[in-house]
């Protein structure tokens, strides 16, 4: 038999709560549902494994989930109503709202690919709850179905909540003194599955990353499966960053989906960041525009017109006979007369001076050697 959990059955914070059973168990620790007395309702609690609170990292990690999300009011963010250190063992932990229902990975598994006029309301109101994060300066960095809650609240069904921010990129004016900041460019975090190309390569993240996530996460609630095909993590990874998405339609044979989805999915789903909405409210307006029978974007939600770059000159061709290096030979002694505000003519006259200093240089080396040799012998004979 396994030994009894120890925090079941318990009293916490003076007897405020009231710890009933587990719910959940994570490689950081457990969820429990219990009982709040003087508010007569029930509240979910996470407590960090207690053999963890000498690992500085994952501390923080537990403190910033907490404070990224006491921060959020949304209504489709899962409501922090406390969160600190238990005064009998130290363990920490974060009190939140109870929620009833599945999350979406269990939805789907349970009854298959949800249709588009039940999964567009779903992400929909998802967008609205990143929008509030990404406005604070928070970025999830771990959206996955798992993380998206679909709760029976007010006799509404479907009604979702975004959970575990664990992994969230926090501003610095988030952070507590003395917090472990765990978002350093270089370091990768995340699911694989639905990670976006910049973060499976341990780039900066931005806003943009958690878009792409939920653009993953819409293409396998429709279609029950994911944009590649893939035999593990680190393929992921790699398609993430150089494949091309597999498209809806050839996902589902046999299934239309509406030409305008495909494109706002091709647009989320871009490989670069700025190539993608601008904000989780756009990407959530577009599919909007899918839900009510839109062949095209808003103006509003035109992507931004690239950049114009100035034209290059019109470069000779190489002759046939040139060696591979040839053609970038002219290119870069341009580049240099640029740089350095010189004509090529004084460009060609300062390669000339420079290869007569060379020569002397060498003579000199030359000659010194040979003097060198010279004395030795003498040296040696006496």
């Amino acid at each position: 038999m396994r030994p009894q959990d120890p925090f079941i059955g318990r009293d916490i914070l003076n007897g405020q709560f009231q710890i009933l059973q587990k719910i959940g168990t994570g490689g950081m620790g457990a969820v429990y549902k219990a009982l709040q007395p003087e508010m007569n309702r029930m509240v979910a609690v996470k407590i960090l494994h207690p053999k963890l609170t000498n690992r500085k990292d994952l501390v923080s990690r537990f403190r910033r989930e907490a404070r990224a999300m006491s921060h959020l009011t949304h209504p489709n963010t899962v409501k922090v109503f406390l969160f600190g250190e238990l005064p009998e063992d130290s363990s920490l932990y974060i009190v939140m709202e109870f929620l009833e229902g599945k999350n979406l990975n269990q939805t789907v598994r349970a009854e298959g690919p949800l249709p588009m006029d039940r999964a567009l309301p779903v992400l929909i109101s998802v967008c609205g709850a990143l929008e509030e994060a990404h406005r604070a300066g928070i970025v999830h960095r771990d959206l996955k179905p798992e993380n998206i809650f679909l709760s029976h609240q007010g006799g509404m069904r479907d009604y979702p909540k975004v959970l575990d921010f664990g992994l969230a990129k926090v501003t610095e004016r988030e952070m507590r003194p003395g917090s472990l900041i765990l978002t350093q460019e270089g370091m990768v975090f995340g699911t694989p599955e639905f990670m976006s190309p910049e973060q499976a390569q341990g780039k900066t993240l931005g806003p943009e990353s958690d878009i792409y996530s939920l653009a993953v996460i819409l293409y396998e609630v429709l279609t029950g499966k994911l944009p590649f095909e893939a035999k593990g993590a680190m393929e992921y990874l790699q398609l993430h960053v150089s494949g091309k998405p597999i498209t809806l339609s050839e996902r589902v044979p046999g299934k239309a989906f509406p030409p305008l989805l495909d494109r706002v999915m091709d647009r989320a789903l871009a490989k670069k960041p700025e190539e993608r909405f601008a904000s989780a409210a756009d990407f959530g307006a577009a599919m909007q525009a899918v839900l009510n029978g839109a062949t095209e974007l808003p103006a509003s939600l035109a992507p931004a017109a690239p950049v114009p770059h100035p034209a290059a000159p019109a470069m000779a061709p190489a002759p046939a006979s040139s060696s591979i290096s040839t053609p970038l030979a002219p290119k870069t002694t341009s580049a240099v007369a640029i740089l350095e505000g010189r004509a090529p003519a004084r460009a060609k006259k300062r390669g000339s001076q420079i290869l007569l200093l060379g020569s002397v240089a060498v003579g000199c080396l030359v000659f010194g050697a040979a003097a060198a040799i010279v004395l030795m012998k003498f040296f040696m004979q006496r």
